[in-house]
């Protein structure tokens, strides 16, 4: 499958998914991403051809061998959508949330585009939850009104197998360590994130490309939160309010200083009364007499 199919399903004015572009060269990296959308799936894909190959997974891979997992051959996606985490907005082609399940490399075990066509793809993952061997393997008997896109995951014994495998052990994104529920409730989601530091050992092929995935996260991250601080308006201060009588005319200029909460303490109310032309029309003499209270003297028994 080619990218035309992806492209012609998405509006990239709507949705913060990458545009279509097939990569050049091969660095065979492989990623699965839980998909909350219209029903919870997997959607697992590998970096062939400048493309990532895609399955969807309903039940999601295993390390059981026992687990024959339904895979359903989709639409190849763009290479550089194999570190998309976030949310679909309703409305768009797969709406819903995204997490990065689990990503690493993958391993072709012979020719892989010549056992991609005969449908019986064998390869070896290094991943951070899935690893050692495992086969794609395409359905040859066909349900009426199949598609012909049927194809089975299935782990193969070694090392790393796990009988009764629990998927729902492992709810959170090895980019951002969210979960689901975390990832749909972030608003800022419309872009990945990633709080995860880059290695800065070992300079392989892998680190090199999830130093820089991790790297663009952080980057998208910091960009978020000066949008998240700017979009809180700071309360009116009296240098602001200074500024802005400069652009008034006296009367408004007056009217708008005396309304300022600086001219409303008990020492401005109290200034403000005494230059008030009410004050002025008291006869001398007529001053308000100091209670004892006030004057700080104490009352005598007569």
């Amino acid at each position: 499958m080619a990218l035309e199919e992806y492209q012609r399903k998405r509006d990239f004015k709507q949705t913060p998914e990458p545009p279509a572009k097939v990569e050049r060269g091969e660095r065979h990296r492989f990623v699965v991403q839980k998909h909350r959308a219209t029903s919870l799936h997997y959607d697992f894909r590998l970096e062939m051809e400048g493309v990532l190959k895609s399955w969807a997974v309903p039940k999601g891979p295993s390390l059981d061998p026992a687990d024959k997992r339904l895979a359903m051959q989709v639409e190849d996606h763009p290479v550089s959508y194999f570190d998309f985490e976030g949310i679909i907005p309703a409305g768009n082609y797969g709406a819903g949330t995204v997490m990065v399940w689990d990503m690493g490399t993958w391993e072709p075990q012979g020719d892989a585009a010549e056992m991609l066509r005969k449908g019986d793809l064998k390869f070896r993952l290094n991943g951070e939850k899935l690893k050692g061997d495992f086969a794609l393997v395409h359905m040859k008997a066909r349900r009426p009104g199949s598609k012909g896109n049927e194809w089975l995951l299935i782990k193969h014994r070694d090392a790393y197998v796990q009988e009764g495998y629990d998927i729902d052990k492992y709810d959170y994104s090895v980019l951002t360590k969210r979960t689901m529920d975390e990832i749909a409730g972030d608003q800022g989601s419309a872009e990945w994130k990633s709080s995860r530091k880059a290695s800065v050992g070992g300079a392989t092929q892998k680190n090199d490309w999830l130093a820089e995935s991790i790297a663009k996260a952080d980057a998208k991250k910091a960009k978020a939160g000066k949008k998240a601080a700017a979009s809180k308006s700071p309360s009116v201060t009296g240098k602001t309010l200074a500024a802005k009588r400069a652009q008034m005319n006296p009367t408004q200029a007056k009217e708008a200083w005396v309304g300022h909460p600086a001219q409303t303490s008990p020492t401005r109310v109290k200034e403000a009364g005494l230059g008030h032309p009410a004050a002025a029309k008291r006869k001398p003499g007529k001053t308000a007499r100091p209670t004892s209270a006030s004057s700080g003297g104490v009352k005598k028994n007569s």
